[in-house]
């Protein structure tokens, strides 16, 4: 058995389920439309447009908001970097976010039937440890997590992708059997795994463990 002192600070799981109804599998993406909306709502960019004129000459410019959550990467890092502070509530509410964000994914992938609740944990853990700055924390680091990460982004892309397509399997097979197949049940869960820990490290800002190109 893996201890607490053993195991990565962000670790993610989902309950295997044993049966899976075929109609709601079915109609799916049609079923999350609500939810997916309200995350979106939580997690969106936004856009300004901006015209001058100035005698004949028209300018626009376009100004982008990365949304809640690169907002909440940004202010961490800048928490970190100048006061050596990562606030509990601020950490509990990404922490709650991304939890969030987990079930309304586990749901989409057909990884659960449950509907993505905005409260109760459901079938989809998320744990993530909080960190003690500046024990664990060098302050300095959140400024190239970033970089640092890019050969896990790289491999990400690809794991996403083949992701999609075995969801795809999974699809045709639960509506014939009623089941997920355990090996493409685990390749999904492990690759949310993965993009967790990359998470935590380079986003979320609450290790400095670099995290493993692994899916367990």
């Amino acid at each position: 058995m893996i201890t607490q002192d053993q195991s990565y600070p962000v670790r993610f799981e989902v309950d295997y389920p044993e049966r899976l109804d075929r109609f709601t599998t079915f109609f799916r993406l049609i079923w999350a439309i609500p939810i997916v909306i309200v995350l979106s709502l939580l997690t969106a960019t936004g856009n300004e447009t901006i015209i001058t004129e100035v005698g004949d000459q028209v300018t626009k410019v376009t100004r982008s908001g990365g949304g809640i959550a690169a907002g909440l990467s940004l202010a961490t890092m800048l928490m970190l970097v100048f006061r050596e502070l990562y606030p509990r509530w601020w950490f509990d509410f990404a922490l709650q976010l991304n939890r969030f964000a987990s079930r309304v994914g586990a749901y989409l992938a057909l990884l659960t039937d449950a509907y993505p609740s905005t409260v109760d944990e459901q079938a989809v853990h998320l744990e993530i440890d909080y960190p003690d700055v500046p024990e664990v924390l060098n302050r300095w680091l959140p400024l190239v997590k970033w970089l640092l990460v890019i050969p896990h982004l790289i491999v990400l892309v690809v794991l996403v992708t083949l992701a999609v397509l075995v969801v795809v399997l999974a699809w045709f097979a639960i509506l014939f059997t009623g089941r997920y197949p355990r090996a493409l049940f685990n390749y999904v869960v492990g690759v949310g795994r993965w993009a967790h820990r990359v998470n935590g490290y380079a986003f979320l800002l609450v290790t400095d463990r670099y995290p493993p190109f692994s899916f367990s």
